[in-house]
């Protein structure tokens, strides 16, 4: 059984692994009733250990243990001692061979962990310690050995047997079963360990590498989805060849295979040559999977083959680490985004994700450094913290030294750590070596939990012409961290004239030229610059690109915003002002009169961005998207929820019914223009359209009305009918609603993941998602508390993005999320504890919401047995 012991692990007690394994030889008996697993593992003592005379303990959790034996010699119970989460051998030598057999039950195992069954087919996730669920094992990363894995199972029921590396032998065995043995060349950490065994369709490609090499890839997926590999594919392919253009980095072994899971906790997982996905981010067709899915797809494949390089070639030495294979690959999938479509939007997008999100995580009780110094379930530090943040760091690295310098710090630190577990020190060490920065003070962003505060304040001098920014550096006191050094930060600004253009940054009179854009570094608590030779007070353009993952406060009057939105060079600034400028104007609504006036230039100013059509409509699509509320909610210290979405509504009606005539003439001029096409143009056309759509359904408009029945009945693809059907439950037209959703599902019963939008555009609604309807999906005959996707599109998306009834004020939203944080616990405390999320901020909201929030995470507390997955983040966010 799986303990429940509520330990704390912390960073400085690391200590190099006792026992290395050479090679480990697995052998997979798989049946309906259960598999037997017989490993056999080549180990020998660390050479680098102080500790000469261990035991050797081997991890285990929820295993039977069968037999046993050292150097081929079966040993006795006295010899061993089974403690169910750790196996001891109590004497053995420098070097030896140890067989064990142990019994599992794949059908029975609801963690999704280690070895389980999902639709009928054997699947495995590893990371970060299900390894331990298969076999026993020293189960860390630090620990890299080759394997060599033989799957023996009924040829019938399940004729594809896939495993990491390549195929070396495949042949038949007595009552209608079969094998095929799996070598990997590389060594890897048993986290990276995958097996899948299924009645799967195979679909095949190639890839030929910059040396030429043909490998071979391919794609299994159920019968049923046949027809959505290609976009999968297609974006493997991109990936491998930017990879091998931006880093030199080939692909190093003959395949490469993709397994696409209904039932998996995570989005995806890169082990060694075989890649798990979950459905709903690898599978598309057009007629089924929006545009979003299509990007967020081509996104979520490229992270995982990036990670053959940045996790499996160089992997992390313990799970502290983590950020150092995920926030690195992250940034890396971000650039290639960027290099597939718009730049800009892809900006703005890391930034929305970082800023409503990531933020708060650093705002909330479960703050944690881009590298922790503790944990008690690493599942729980699988965080925005160590992705999104992780890359935000790896990104200023890649600021403070330029493209060049950064490839060749990349350069260095694959060909020094190849083969290798290291540290997140060993990156940046790598990064100093190969440009000469020194970047120590750059590493307490590894060190330091909370988001960077910073203030700015300027003046000019008209008769010096000189323009002074006084900048200081604030971070937060978060757990366990107070009194926090200045951090080394890039940013970049820009000042625009009363033109609107850049003007040239000099911080010395005597510059004969200069840029009209600097990376300002700061280092210390407060700086000033002077920027000389200008002519008249300007308006600042402050944090260019988002260069730093910070929070700005600056005075920015609605003038200047209107300005920047106008007129900015940096995309990314241009939309920043828009937003500022709504949040500015739903903020002053907030518990105010239904007659007090909105600022009329907010529709000037939207109007101009739905006219202009020599704007970017990529950057416009963008700027046409209100703050979100949970944006809203995130820069509050005492949020009202009701009175923030109600002012938030307000300014959304507001600006529908001015920009009425606009908007249908934005809807007609960005039409269908024939069949689905994924790129960046098409999609842009698509946003803007079913972002006028939305709108004119959100007055209840009966133009639009009538527009959005014809799409949803006409649409050639997903995108066009869920938006449609999206626009239709958010609007009045109760009748409509209730027709389109029984169409919408009849349409598509028998696809899961389109089922999952369906749940998911009724969880989300403020009109159909009231808590009784949202019960009534968990309720319907598609809905299983077994597959994570099911939950998340239901108890997730109510929870997390339909606010204003979540946080009813009689607490009953918060009831029902604990009572089912609850039910999880037992079956899979993984996704338990991911819904704690929303009730952690408690502290953050009005008096109204507190109370009701902190007796339901209360409740969770006091559920016997809680697993550590969900005690933790239940007990940080209730400490005082």
């Amino acid at each position: 059984m799986r303990t429940q012991e509520h330990r704390t692990i912390y960073l400085n007690e690391y200590r190099v692994p006792m026992f290395l394994v050479d090679h480990v030889d697995l052998r997979f008996e798989l049946f309906e009733e259960g598999a037997r697993v017989h490993s056999t593992m080549k180990i020998r003592r660390n050479p680098d250990s102080e500790d000469r005379e261990a035991r050797l303990e081997l991890d285990g959790d929820s295993l039977t243990l069968e037999t046993i034996s050292l150097n081929g010699q079966t040993l006795a119970s006295g010899d061993y001692e089974d403690k169910g989460d750790k196996l001891i051998v109590r004497e053995v030598s420098d070097e030896f061979s140890l067989t064990i057999v142990t019994w599992i039950e794949p059908q029975n195992n609801t963690r999704l962990e280690g070895l389980y069954k999902s639709s009928g087919m054997f699947c495995t996730q590893c990371e970060a310690q299900g390894f331990r669920c298969i076999t026993f094992f020293p189960d860390r990363p630090d620990v890299m050995a080759r394997f060599s894995t033989r799957i023996e199972a009924d040829k019938a029921l399940y004729p594809i047997l896939l495993s990491n590396g390549n195929d070396v032998e495949r042949g038949e065995l007595d009552d209608g079963r079969h094998f095929v043995t799996w070598e990997d060349p590389f060594p890897k950490p048993s986290y990276l360990f995958a097996l899948v065994a299924g009645d799967l369709v195979e679909k095949k490609d190639r890839f030929t590498t910059m040396s030429a090499r043909e490998i071979d890839l391919r794609m299994y997926v159920e019968p049923r989805n046949s027809e959505k590999c290609e976009h999968a594919l297609d974006s493997l392919k991109r990936a491998m060849r930017w990879d091998e253009e931006v880093y030199g980095r080939e692909y190093d072994l003959d395949i490469f295979m993709i397994v696409a899971v209904d039932d998996f906790n995570m989005g995806a997982m890169e082990n060694k040559g075989l890649n798990i996905f979950n459905s709903s981010c690898v599978l598309a067709s057009s007629d089924t999977a929006t545009d979003a899915a299509y990007q967020r797809i081509e996104a979520i494949v490229a992270h995982e083959y990036f990670h053959n390089w940045s996790g499996n070639r160089v992997t992390c030495r313990d799970w502290f680490q983590l950020s150092l294979k995920e926030g690195f690959t992250v940034f890396r999938d971000s650039q290639f985004s960027s290099d597939m479509g718009s730049a800009t939007v892809k900006r703005i997008e890391d930034a929305t994700l970082l800023r409503t999100a990531q933020f708060a995580e650093d705002a909330g009780p479960m703050a944690h450094p881009v590298r922790p110094a503790s944990y008690m379930e690493i599942t729980n530090f699988y965080t925005l913290t160590i992705y999104e943040k992780g890359c935000e760091v790896v990104g200023m690295i890649h600021t403070l030294l330029g493209p060049e310098l950064f490839r060749k710090g990349s350069d260095l630190y694959f060909e020094r750590h190849d083969g290798q577990a290291v540290t997140t020190d060993d990156f940046v060490k790598a990064m100093e070596d190969a440009s000469g920065r020194d970047l120590t003070q750059f590493r307490l962003w590894y060190e330091q939990a909370g988001t960077p505060v910073i203030s700015v304040e300027d003046e000019y001098d008209a008769e010096r012409k000189v323009y002074r920014l006084n900048i200081r550096q604030h971070i937060p006191d978060t757990p366990g961290q107070r009194n926090k050094k200045p951090q080394h930060i890039p940013f970049a600004v820009g000042l625009l004239n009363e033109r609107g253009e850049d003007q040239p940054l000099k911080l010395d009179a005597s510059e004969n030229e200069a840029p009209t854009e600097r990376v300002l570094e700061l280092t210390e608590a407060e700086h000033t610059f002077e920027f000389h030779d200008i002519e008249a007070r300007p308006v600042p353009s402050l944090l260019r690109n988002f260069s730093a993952p910070v929070r700005v406060r600056y005075a920015w009057t609605r003038e200047q915003l209107m300005f920047q939105m106008n007129y900015d060079s940096d995309g990314f600034n241009r939309w920043d002002a828009g937003q500022r400028l709504a949040i500015d104007v739903i903020q002053s609504l907030v518990h105010q009169p239904s007659e007090t006036p909105i600022e009329p230039r907010l529709v000037a100013a939207y109007g101009h961005l739905l006219t202009d059509s020599s704007l970017d409509q990529a950057m416009v699509a963008k700027m046409l998207q209100l703050p979100s509320e949970a944006y809203l909610l995130e820069l509050n210290d005492a949020a009202d929820v009701q009175g923030i979405c109600e002012a938030r509504t307000r300014v959304l009606n507001h600006l529908a019914l001015n920009l009425r005539e606009e908007l249908v003439a934005c809807y007609h001029r960005n039409g269908d223009s024939g069949p689905y096409q994924p790129t960046p143009e098409a999609m842009t056309r698509r946003t803007l359209r079913n972002s006028a759509l939305g709108w004119l359904l959100q007055i209840n408009d009966e133009e639009g009305r009538v527009l959005a029945l014809k799409q949803f009945r006409e649409a050639g693809n997903m995108t066009d009918q869920s938006a449609a059907l999206r626009a239709l439950v958010n609007s009045d037209f109760e009748d409509d609603r209730a027709r389109a959703l029984a169409d919408f599902y009849q349409q598509w019963q028998h696809d899961p993941q389109v089922v999952e939008q369906w749940f998911s555009v009724q969880a989300s609604s403020p009109k159909a998602g009231g808590l009784d309807a949202v019960k009534a999906l968990l309720e319907h005959k598609a809905f299983d508390w077994k597959n994570p996707n099911k939950i998340r599109a239901v108890v997730g998306v109510f929870a997390g993005q339909n606010l204003i009834n979540f946080h009813a004020r009689d607490a009953s939203g918060y009831n029902f999320l604990a009572r089912h944080i609850v039910r999880l616990d037992d079956s899979n405390p993984q996704i338990a504890a991911r819904l704690v999320a929303p009730l952690t901020r408690w502290r953050q909201y009005a008096e109204t919401y507190r109370h009701g929030m902190k007796a339901a995470l209360e409740s969770v507390r006091d559920k016997a047995s809680l697993s550590p997955d969900v005690y933790e983040v239940v007990h940080k966010s209730l400490a005082d």
